[in-house]
């Protein structure tokens, strides 16, 4: 055989072929991953069934090879804030494209950062100057950076549960151990309890302090700020000359049905803010660290300093004119009203179940955030078994509430981390009353199930059992 006769058809062509690469070789999906990239990652999908070959995605909903419709209630983690393939920003995309701009020269300033700058600090009016960076880890460490700069303190205090992004700073300010452990050593910051100000008090007395960082609503767990605690946090750190960092990379641009979560309680103004995920409109990577004036004076203090803190892709038009695009939608289309909306309504159909199924134990949240916490139950028969799934590992019922929703019901959700009976609800802020009813009536199968003592879902239970077993 030739080589021109052996050669794929992108190859023949004499260009780069992206739909005949994909024909070619897309069934290799799962083999590639397990071959070159993270393998565990196919692995835990085949464990759990969820190895699915979607085909095709728009709005809230995927698809397969036999057309069958997936409700998508994760929304990406969060990056799907306008679910799949929004035409306004697909458009935006197109045509930013066709504008053949002089990109990324690093020596002039382009339109598209200050007009999309412009237009996030315009929901953020005590908030001066922004930062673009490529993630929501990096929109952190530029915080953590500014903050540590502009006070000239070194550490940085977080909230037990924390997750704040794993690059190594971010993962500093990590309150879960389990993806800290093994990349010691950190900086020396130190967790407090989300809620308790005496401990946030104690920290601040050994003047050492430059700012706490906190999630207004956690995303491990979805576990909410107490009222009250950001005001009162801001207020003990500026005493003490120390800044308050929000991090909203999740909770911003609409998800709680305010355009940022910290806005639900009156008189908080972080003098940082962090965001990215749902800016991206699902397309470009984008970070955001919006701050004071006078902390961004204070870092570029000079000329010299001019490129202290920078990013190559940075700024790049694509990521400016899908941030751009996102924003309008979210104007024109009423996107945050409908968060907080279709979240009220979510959330109080599913509070009205708590009392019915003695396994549920808490519907907590706001907006488009929701976490369903699972617990220990009542009568002495689902006890036992509550019990012998606890033994092998703590979150294995929510793992089994997770896999029937997308097995029988093609709804995908997530276990809210490491360990905790929860399930996080995510879903793209352009869902309605369609989804929530689907949602709702799939969840009340998989409980009647699993309060009816047997079936398909207990015996999937010990086989997670056997597999966490085996992973000791």
């Amino acid at each position: 055989m030739t080589t021109a006769e052996s050669a794929s058809p992108s190859s023949q062509a004499g260009e780069f072929d992206l739909g005949a690469l994909l024909a070619e070789r897309g069934a290799e999906r799962y083999e590639l991953h397990t071959r070159h990239l993270n393998h565990q990652l196919p692995r835990m999908l085949h464990t759990i069934g969820f190895d699915k070959v979607y085909e095709r995605a728009e709005g809230p909903y995927f698809w397969d090879a036999d057309g069958n419709d997936y409700l998508d209630m994760l929304a990406g983690f969060g990056v799907m804030g306008l679910g799949r393939h929004h035409p306004v920003v697909r458009k935006a995309l197109h045509d930013v494209l066709d504008a053949q701009l002089a990109d990324l020269t690093r020596f002039d300033c382009q339109p598209l950062p200050g007009l999309l700058a412009e237009r996030l600090l315009a929901h953020s009016p005590h908030l001066d100057r922004v930062f673009f960076g490529n993630s929501g880890t990096e929109a952190v460490e530029g915080a953590l950076k500014f903050a540590r700069y502009a006070t000239g303190k070194p550490r940085v205090l977080y909230c037990d549960h924390a997750f704040h992004g794993l690059t190594t700073g971010a993962l500093s300010v990590n309150g879960e151990d389990g993806f800290r452990d093994g990349f010691a050593p950190l900086l020396p910051d130190t967790a407090v309890p989300l809620g308790d100000l005496d401990a946030l008090a104690r920290e601040l007395k050994k003047a050492d302090v430059a700012a706490l960082v906190v999630e207004p609503i956690q995303g491990k767990g979805v576990y909410e700020a107490p009222p009250g605690y950001l005001r009162a946090a801001q207020e003990l750190l500026h005493r003490h000359k120390a800044l308050l960092i929000l991090d909203e990379v999740q909770t911003g641009l609409g998800r709680t049905g305010d355009f940022y979560a910290y806005q639900h309680e009156e008189g908080v103004e972080p003098d940082l803010v962090c965001v990215a995920k749902a800016l991206s409109g699902g397309y470009v990577p984008v970070g955001a660290t919006l701050g004071r004036d006078w902390i961004f004076k204070k870092v570029y203090s000079s000329m010299d300093r001019v490129l202290v803190h920078s990013a190559s892709f940075g700024s790049n038009a694509q990521a400016m004119a899908a941030g751009l695009a996102v924003l309008s939608v979210m104007e024109n289309e009423q996107v945050v009203a409908n968060a907080r909306a279709t979240g009220e309504q979510l959330k109080s159909r599913l509070t009205a179940l708590v009392d019915k199924y003695e396994l549920l134990a808490d519907v907590r949240g706001r907006g488009l955030m929701i976490g369903i916490e699972f617990g220990r139950p009542k009568s002495l028969k689902l006890r036992s078994r509550w019990a012998m799934l606890q033994a092998a590992r703590k979150g294995l019922f929510a793992q089994m509430v997770v896999v029937p929703l997308l097995q029988r019901h093609r709804i995908l959700t997530q276990v809210s981390g490491d360990h905790l009976e929860v399930i996080k609800l995510i879903p793209p802020l352009v869902i309605g009353e369609r989804e929530v009813d689907r949602f709702v009536d799939a969840f009340t199968d998989v409980m009647d199930d699993a309060h009816s003592g047997g079936g398909l879902m207990w015996d999937f239970g010990k086989t997670l059992i056997k597999q966490a077993v085996a992973n000791r």
